[in-house]
């Protein structure tokens, strides 16, 4: 696993895990109003999940596509975590097939900015993941106001423990030892702070 393979995974499943815990949330608790960033967490989810799609888009150079699935409303829980589970996928093959290409440094043209103007593939991978973490980061917040226990820390060194344990159970499982090939990537849940 390389630092790019981090950097996906953590954020995908960061991002997944914390919609995962929102999911017995009601619709005043999602969208209680607080005087920080997006402001509700339903808001500030939608805007990292709208934010991956864009940048996807742009970073395949392709017109921007509006979210597609079932008739599940687009912005509740389930509904984005739908659209996470459709663009995560599609932003780490896009980040992994630059890498491999040798052309994280190579600018595309990002047409949303008026004027147009040239971004690195490279930069534009790193943008996206910080915005996520530091949305994260008051999706976090908000939710310990509304009361939600038990929340992760949600770094990258305690997904990375997570990872590695269910990666080392899953090769163990299926007859591998330790140092065998692990099986292909998967997302595990996070560890909340009391495990730590």
């Amino acid at each position: 696993m390389d630092i790019l393979d981090r950097l996906l995974l953590h954020d995908a499943d960061t991002t997944r895990s914390l919609l995962l815990l929102c999911r017995d949330l009601n619709d005043e608790q999602l969208d209680c109003y607080f005087d920080l960033g997006q402001q509700t967490l339903r808001e500030t989810f939608s805007h990292m999940i709208s934010n991956m799609e864009a940048w996807t888009d742009l970073l395949y150079e392709r017109p921007q596509t509006l979210p597609q699935g079932s008739s599940v409303d687009q912005r509740s829980i389930s509904g984005m975590l739908e659209r996470l589970d459709r663009v995560a996928p599609q932003f780490a093959a896009i980040a992994r097939k630059l890498q491999a290409e040798g052309r994280l440094d190579d600018s595309y043209e990002d047409y949303l900015d008026q004027p147009a103007t040239r971004k690195s593939f490279g930069g534009t991978i790193v943008h996206l993941t910080s915005h996520s973490m530091s949305h994260r980061a008051e999706v976090l917040h908000l939710m310990g106001r509304l009361g939600v226990a038990d929340l992760p820390e949600g770094d990258a060194l305690s997904w990375e423990a997570g990872y590695l344990a269910q990666q080392e159970a899953s090769a163990q499982a299926s007859g591998g030892g330790a140092g065998s090939a692990p099986p292909a990537p998967s997302l595990p849940p996070l560890l909340p702070n009391a495990a730590r």
